[in-house]
């Protein structure tokens, strides 16, 4: 049986940062307030005149020159991201073209906050058919280029990053091992961008009100990421015969300290054993996840079991088992 197993990783995060302080002169808020709400100190910016793609294609370009492949044996580069640098064509062309994968299919995934586990289930299953060797998948978002820095109460949440894995196929129990994919399309009123798309195209008006940046209501979002995020990640863990003691690692989308918390404790797991840095980026989307797993690359070894969970607009959520496939140093 073929399986797919990550085999490399590569990441970006921008130079700039925003601070909470930063933010307090940009908008009624202080870093007392951000904390306790959301638990972020800080969060990267990538400069206005810079694409979501160039995040990508930094990524890329490091998980090629890491695991020393030729990206011409790179046969699909899928990209999961809400802030393409177009409409069309995909990003996912882009940074192909760019990084040399130049006889690679492509395609651009969207499942917003939960695009990376979506991503890494689809791309796995391009391996396990046989027909396929390598794929990269991408994730990543330019998050500060949809946020209304005048709404204090989702300015503070956002921040731009991307990361990207290497699929190879595997016959030994590594990789990929279960996904729970799930959505509900009743969270459209609480968490979208008004404008922007064929339901609402851009107008003067829809510009001057702001209509093409993050609108959402915290209090839903919150309360059904809570559960969501702690109820897909605990059976998926049950669907895989796991005990608590098995799991190495929890990689949560880095939405907000106290989800994270919450899943946590659900899944009765130290918080040392769960991957964290939303103080030091924020929520950067479809990045989260794999950029905590390229931070924490160093620490893992080959066999570790990491449970991915995620929530996002849609809603879309879902969790991923993924046995670590290397030793990360």
């Amino acid at each position: 049986m073929i399986n797919a197993v990550i085999t490399g990783i590569g990441g970006y995060v921008p130079e700039d940062r925003l601070t909470n302080d930063d933010l307090s002169k940009i908008v009624d808020t202080n870093d007392e307030w951000i904390m306790s709400r959301v638990g972020i100190k800080e969060r990267r910016i990538l400069k206005n005149d810079l694409p979501m793609s160039y995040m990508a294609i930094k990524a890329v370009n490091q998980l090629i020159e890491k695991t020393g492949i030729d990206p011409l044996t790179v046969e699909g580069v899928i990209c999961a991201t809400s802030t393409g640098d177009y409409h069309f064509p995909p990003a996912s062309s882009i940074i192909a073209y760019q990084t040399g994968c130049t006889n690679a299919f492509v395609f651009d995934l969207q499942a917003a906050c939960s695009g990376f586990v979506y991503l890494l289930e689809t791309a796995a299953n391009y391996i396990r058919t046989g027909r396929y060797k390598r794929i990269i998948a991408v994730a990543g978002d330019k998050m500060t280029s949809i946020t209304n820095y005048t709404d204090r109460s989702t300015c503070p949440l956002f921040g731009d990053a991307c990361g990207a894995v290497l699929l190879e196929p595997t016959t030994e129990n590594y990789g990929v091992i279960d996904s729970i994919l799930k959505a509900d399309g009743s969270g459209l009123p609480h968490l979208h961008m008004k404008a922007g798309g064929s339901a609402k195209m851009p107008s003067y008006e829809t510009i001057d009100n702001n209509e093409h940046t993050v609108y959402q209501d915290g209090k839903v979002v919150f309360k059904r990421a809570v559960v969501e995020m702690a109820d897909v990640a605990e059976e998926i863990v049950a669907r895989n015969g796991l005990t608590k003691a098995d799991i190495d690692w929890i990689v949560p989308h880095q939405a907000n300290m106290r989800i994270i918390d919450a899943a946590a404790r659900r899944l009765e797991t130290p918080i040392e054993k769960v991957m964290v840095n939303i103080q030091r980026y924020g929520n950067t989307s479809s990045g989260s996840i794999p950029i905590c797993l390229w931070e924490w690359e160093p620490k893992l070894h080959k066999g570790d079991n990491l449970i991915l969970a995620a929530f996002g607009a849609g809603f879309t959520w879902g969790a991923t088992y993924l046995r670590w496939g290397y030793d990360g140093k």
